[in-house]
């Protein structure tokens, strides 16, 4: 399959995965069945980003001619172990090397092992050659390099037995906020969209906030009820009703409407329905501070990452910034 093959493949399925098809909603309802996280409304949204951003004609042929990328590779069998905490979040390495002209075997997760299973073979049914270059199975052996994302904890599994082979190793991440106080009533609902897209259960959610001293969080909460809904997700609700009680208990300061709970708190990394914040003199010193923490996604904010732009990453928007094409092309 050379590189115009896969091209034409990839644009048709980007047509695909906005279409009505019977099966493409069929097989959304048993991701829900499957991952209670995974609503119809966020995988749409996931498909939607990925057509929109990745599948792009022009946007590809633009990244693909960025990196030189031709049919002249020396193909090796790259092992992928994906993600699952947001609907299909391993899509994007599945991308690198299906461009790249490698071959790949990628060890899906449990909590989205139902999206990308159909993609592939999707695209096997549309043209037989990708049964043979792309693989799914339990265990990755007989693999020349090695990408895997997990949590902290995995990561250092993945280190062990991957760190002899050319390898990408991804840990845990998340995205922080900073605001001027400024904002409009259009820059709060955005900021929402950052922070409750995928339940906040994504790297580049928006989980801590940095406001100016004296900043007003009544606005904001007012904005953010347009995810009340909420409300009626058994599995996000039980995270909220768990939380605050923890902070009543624990006689502990807060903030919080029907569906968020607002704790100063110095740690950026927080449970489902909460969001951390600490407030800053000088917003450069702060910048500074989060470039050089590894654990931090993206920084929302003005002349940052727009608001309502976190969960819309493009072909260049590698996670941890480690350039995976690059990594590919070199092996």
């Amino acid at each position: 399959m050379n590189l115009v093959q896969r091209i034409n493949l990839l644009e048709k399925l980007g047509n695909y995965l906005l279409s009505d098809s019977e099966k493409l909603n069929s097989v959304k309802q048993k991701a829900f069945e499957k991952n209670k996280w995974f609503t119809e409304e966020f995988i749409n949204i996931s498909l939607q980003n990925i057509s929109s951003q990745f599948l792009n004609r022009s946007k590809l042929e633009e990244w693909i001619n960025y990196y030189h990328v031709d049919d002249n590779i020396d193909s090796k069998n790259v092992g992928i172990v994906m993600a699952g905490n947001i609907p299909l979040v391993g899509f994007h390495d599945f991308l690198c090397v299906f461009i790249s002209g490698h071959k790949q075997n990628i060890k899906l997760s449990q909590k989205d092992n139902v999206l990308m299973a159909h993609i592939i073979n999707k695209l096997s049914e549309w043209d037989i050659e990708v049964a043979h270059i792309v693989q799914v199975n339990d265990l990755l052996k007989n693999c020349e390099a090695y990408i895997a994302t997990g949590s902290n904890n995995s990561s250092r599994y993945f280190k062990y037995y991957f760190g002899k082979y050319p390898s990408i190793i991804r840990g845990n991440k998340t995205s922080v906020a900073i605001l001027s106080g400024n904002e409009t009533i259009e820059d709060l609902s955005l900021l929402a969209d950052d922070v409750y897209t995928f339940f906040g259960l994504g790297c580049r959610n928006v989980t801590k906030l940095y406001v100016p001293h004296y900043y007003d969080f009544i606005p904001l909460l007012n904005v953010f009820r347009k995810y009340d809904y909420f409300q009626n997700h058994t599995k996000y609700k039980n995270n909220y009703d768990y939380n605050l009680a923890l902070l009543i208990m624990n006689n502990k300061m807060y903030m919080a409407n029907e569906n968020i709970i607002l704790l100063e708190d110095d740690n950026i990394f927080t449970p489902v329905s909460q969001l951390h914040y600490n407030f800053y003199n000088d917003k450069n010193v702060i910048i500074n501070d989060l470039n050089e923490n590894e654990n931090v996604q993206c920084i929302v904010g003005d002349e940052l990452i727009p608001f309502g732009k976190a969960q819309q990453p493009g072909l260049f928007d590698y996670a941890d910034g480690v350039d995976v094409m690059e990594f590919l092309l070199a092996l």
